[in-house]
């Protein structure tokens, strides 16, 4: 079955209501472990089709935000999702006040029960309208920016196609399609300040009527940080200033040398090397052939798994009007199938896609096993670690793409992962300021923004540019937007790919693939600590593990000669 051929059918809120609440009322009075067990797997068919459901609609709208069907079923989950959550609640609290509960955690993960515990923290039937405001906004942010149409050159572009420009050879490229990019978001600040103010306020709202300080917490339990905190946290913030840092300084001021510029400003930062930065060759159509040819010499298991993709269609990659931005990896439960979303631009992106999003989607495929919901894909920091790793563990094919291009590929790809965690931090570290002080002004909150990037990313040099040196460059980062405090987790991930890349291109240690598909085979049954102790990985909270992992790939680069680079 293709998926255009995937039914989707919006479900009847009242007979599922009454579903849900018959098989509550048939665990709290179960006269017997199997009578529980039963009740409990009624209910996880019932989360199946509802993710099902309300994952097509968000795969269909996102392809074409202008299908008025799907945008009109879109407004329906944000409504409804949240009334459904209100069932959850009171299936975890069955489930963890049940008789028979030992026998249930014979059968469900030990995940499962810090989840619902978790979950419970963070659920109350008074924030249903607050929750419900929430998923508004975040829908307008969306179609907010996929509603941009750039005009270039006579063309037109969307903010995923336009990016491309900006690793154009050409300077003066860059310099225009960047600044046409700024007046975009410049001439909508007020509208991205509103959102994001309402946002904010909307989500103080939710974590004080919970009993919470602030959203912070609320924050952090959403994100299902089920075995570290916020103190863990500051401790490897430090750390990353102390060593990724200086690092990613380096790295930049040799790329300023490489390009020959007296100053690397804003715009010049997505070009590595004066030639221009490695592009894989061929049409979409042949890079996704040559991506079906890797998975199948890289094992048996990926072979199989790209064969189900390409057989079910479940592969949209092309940038197009209306289509929105980004890229993702989701799951259709009851099709079995993973889903891959892209917009292709010609970067060095395209092929990045088909190694991170597959590592995301061969996760879960390995993981469909797992018959409890909640624990097929694990928390987000560990999924991360499954699509950064698989970035690594294909470069012996990435000739295929690149071809002479190969050692530049690497070097940006290595190089880029570094002086993204400094980044990734900031955004961090910014949410914490605002949802700290949800009283802050939209200018009080850009003001932050600037002061923070100046302590992690203090290469940038705006040159002047009004939107950007007043602190707007985080409205394009639509994780702050959408799900809150979910960025720090790539940074965490890329600690443990960069293992896996030691491991592998370095080390060839033979055990790095049977490791990796370990962690890919147990989902969401282990946390993320448990996962690093399964991998064989060393955590990024310990003082000492960062700066050794960076040691190795320091070393890596120094030896990339830069005449090789400058080609």
């Amino acid at each position: 079955m293709k998926f255009n051929d995937f039914e989707y059918k919006r479900p009847d809120m009242g007979e599922l209501r009454t579903k849900f609440k018959t098989h509550i009322t048939e665990i709290k009075e179960a006269q017997s472990a199997d009578e529980a067990i039963a009740a409990v797997k009624a209910i996880q068919d019932l989360q199946r089709d509802i993710e099902t459901n309300s994952t097509l609609t968000s795969i269909r709208h996102s392809v074409d935000t202008r299908d008025k069907f799907y945008s009109d079923e879109t407004d329906f989950w944000d409504e409804n999702s949240p009334l459904i959550s209100e069932w959850e609640s009171e299936y975890y609290r069955a489930v963890l006040d049940s008789n028979y509960r030992k026998e249930l955690e014979e059968v469900l993960p030990h995940t499962f029960f810090k989840l619902a515990e978790n979950h419970l923290k963070i659920f109350s039937s008074e924030i249903i309208p607050l929750l419900q405001k929430e998923n508004r906004l975040v829908s307008e942010y969306g179609k907010l920016k996929a509603s941009a149409e750039i005009e270039y050159k006579g063309e037109i572009y969307n903010l995923s196609s336009i990016g491309a420009f900006t690793q154009d050879k050409d300077r003066k490229v860059r310099k225009e399609t960047s600044e046409l990019i700024t007046d975009w978001y410049l001439e909508r600040q007020d509208e991205f300040d509103r959102i994001y103010d309402q946002l904010v306020k909307t989500r103080h709202e939710i974590a004080t009527t919970l009993g919470f300080k602030d959203f912070v917490e609320v924050g952090y339990a959403r994100m299902a940080r089920l075995d570290y905190d916020r103190k863990d946290v500051e401790v490897y913030r430090q750390e990353v200033q102390k060593h990724v840092v200086p690092l990613a300084e380096k790295l930049f001021e040799r790329q300023r040398e490489r390009l020959g510029l007296d100053k690397l400003a804003f715009y010049d930062l997505g070009l590595t090397f004066p030639t221009g930065n490695a592009k894989p060759e061929g049409s979409p159509e042949e890079i996704v052939a040559k991506g079906v040819e890797m998975y199948h010499e890289l094992s048996p298991e990926t072979g199989e798994f790209i064969d189900l993709l390409i057989d079910h269609d479940v592969l949209d990659l092309e940038s197009k009007p209306g289509k929105d931005t980004g890229g993702y990896c989701t799951y259709l439960p009851n099709y079995k199938t993973p889903y891959i979303f892209a917009n292709f631009n010609g970067t060095s992106h395209d092929v990045e896609v088909l190694t991170h999003e597959a590592g995301h989607a061969f996760q879960v495929y390995n993981s469909r096993w797992i018959q409890t919901p909640e624990a097929v894909w694990p928390t987000l920091e560990s999924c991360e670690i499954h699509s950064m790793s698989m970035e690594f563990l294909t470069w012996p094919w990435m000739k295929n793409f690149f071809g002479d291009s190969i050692e530049k590929f690497k070097y940006q790809h290595l190089a880029g992962a570094v002086q993204f965690i400094p980044y990734g931090v900031c955004v961090d570290h910014f949410q914490h300021e605002v949802y700290e002080n949800p009283n802050m002004t939209p200018e009080e909150r850009r003001q932050a923004w600037r002061k923070l990037e100046k302590i992690y990313t203090p290469w940038i040099d705006y040159q002047g540019n009004e939107f950007y040196e007043n602190g707007g460059w985080w409205f394009k980062q639509l994780h702050i937007f959408t799900m809150p405090f979910y960025y720090i987790d790539y940074t965490l991930a890329q600690v443990c790919a960069f293992q896996f890349w030691k491991r592998s291109q370095v080390d060839h240690d033979p055990k790095a693939w049977e490791d990796y598909l370990n962690i890919c085979k147990v989902g969401g049954t282990q946390t993320f600590t448990e996962i690093i102790a399964t991998g064989n990985l060393k955590s990024p909270f310990e003082k000492g593990n960062l700066a050794d992992t960076l040691a190795s790939i320091e070393a890596y680069l120094d030896q990339v000669d830069e005449a090789t680079l400058r080609k």
